[in-house]
């Protein structure tokens, strides 16, 4: 069984996605391989780099995040051109991976964390969509926390995703991760059990 797993910044994907690979299941991560394709010597950091010039370089040619960050989130166009470049690699790193995960195991439940998998028209093609959820003022806090970001940067960043209302409403399995550590794990368990112990 193959599930999406996805939400909004700072709801507690991560959390989530710890929470099933505890119980079991296999993960693909997309944050994860969206790293691995901007490392030095890789094709698709050149042609980011070609794009948005030099200056999102550090000097070791690493990426600048923040410098790149600061370009794609004050500007919806540089963030569709930059999500032009990268979705293709990530998408067919990630399909690989659950391929082989699928040939070595086809009972095994294989979550994909995508953040952008509404935004990226990606909910055709797993079984299930399992939305972590907290609501606007929580991941604006968390996020502000986390990140260290100003109110302003905050919203810019909620504001390149999709309402996490509306996720919600799209979801086939709905995780509410605001009320506490210990509530999550209990309907991460009731998932498991219902869903995929059969």
């Amino acid at each position: 069984m193959n599930i999406g797993l996805t939400g909004g910044i700072a709801t507690g994907k991560s959390t989530v996605s710890h929470m099933l690979v505890s119980l079991g299941a296999e993960l693909i991560d997309a944050d994860v391989i969206a790293r691995g394709i901007m490392e030095p010597g890789h094709p698709v950091l050149a042609k980011v780099a070609e794009h948005f010039g030099e200056d999102i370089l550090n000097p070791d040619g690493t990426l600048n995040r923040k410098q790149l960050g600061a370009v794609v989130f004050s500007d919806p166009e540089q963030r569709k051109v930059l999500n032009e470049l990268t979705h293709p690699a990530i998408r067919n790193e990630m399909a690989a991976r659950m391929k082989a995960l699928e040939a070595a195991d086809p009972h095994r439940l294989v979550v994909c964390d995508i953040p952008l998998l509404y935004e990226s028209g990606q909910e055709g093609l797993y079984e299930q969509i399992m939305v972590v959820y907290v609501p606007r003022e929580v991941q604006l806090e968390r996020l502000m926390e986390r990140d260290n970001l100003t109110l302003e940067q905050a919203s810019s960043r909620l504001a390149a995703q999709m309402d996490i209302e509306l996720k919600k409403s799209k979801a086939d399995v709905l995780i509410d991760n605001h009320y506490g550590l210990d509530e999550t794990k209990h309907q991460i368990e009731k998932f498991w059990r219902e869903k995929v112990s059969i």
